[in-house]
């Protein structure tokens, strides 16, 4: 069963090739919706979208700019003729201690992580009220929940539960117009961003805190979306969901 037959998906931050992004792209595209990709790089953005099919479209968009989601949702309403979905996917994280964050350090990982879920939810809002249909799937994260992460900062904590706020104030203030707003909280991924940091001890540690006993795959994060932008989801909205091997039981 295709859940997604006949639906548009715009998903953010898609073009990494290890991505969260780019394996929801992949789940959703095998569930018949028409995935259009965006990411900073229009090239990388149209190579991913071409590796999952020819019925996608990738397109560049700063997600920190409010004029590039509202032109990428324009591109994607012309080429396909509606919005369904929207996965907020777009992040950036950095490591740093309380006392080394800077301005110009806390504006970067806010602005793409909480104000770029915002952009993008806003440029499409209006067509999804028009049609009193929509699912907004916002990615947080594990740090905003316990305070802190393995590569985050306490500032990308802080735009993670922001995520977490900002789902939940949409959903109060949508689901008079049909349109659902949920988050997912992803614990330890493999993804490019993990990739080749970790050394054999330090993932020793990381693993001995999962009851699972694993770490965590895009695609364990990919089903999860599929299952809150799906109707298997229907009656669910502003909920943050937790996608970690029991990490964080709470």
């Amino acid at each position: 069963m295709k859940l997604l037959e006949g639906q548009t998906a715009i998903i953010t931050g898609a073009a990494s090739a290890r991505g969260l992004g780019k394996a929801t792209a992949k789940l959703f595209a095998e569930h018949g919706c028409r995935v259009a990709i965006l990411d900073l790089n229009a090239e990388a953005a149209e190579d991913a979208a071409a590796d999952i099919g020819e019925a996608h479209i990738g397109l560049a968009c700063d997600v920190t700019r409010k004029d590039d989601c509202v032109a990428a949702a324009a591109a994607v309403l012309e080429a396909f003729g509606q919005i369904d979905i929207v996965v907020n996917n777009a992040g950036i994280t950095q490591p740093l201690k309380i006392m080394d964050i800077t301005h110009e350090n806390y504006d970067a990982v806010l602005d793409v992580n909480l104000l770029g879920t915002l952009n993008m939810s806003q440029a499409v809002i209006p067509h999804m009220r028009e049609r009193k249909t929509g699912k907004l799937v916002n990615m947080s994260s594990v740090s905003a929940q316990r305070g802190g992460g393995i590569f985050g900062g306490p500032h990308y904590s802080a735009a993670k539960a922001g995520v977490l706020g900002l789902t939940k104030a949409m959903a109060r203030e949508l689901a008079p117009d049909g349109i659902r707003s949920n988050a997912i909280c992803p614990g330890f991924i493999a993804t490019d961003i993990t990739g080749g940091k970790l050394t054999p001890d330090m993932m020793t540690g990381i693993l001995a805190g999962i009851p699972m006993g694993r770490a965590g795959e895009a695609s364990d994060v990919a089903g999860c979306a599929l299952f809150l932008a799906s109707d298997l989801s229907a009656y669910v909205t502003g909920s943050e969901v937790d996608v970690n091997g029991g990490s964080l039981i709470h």
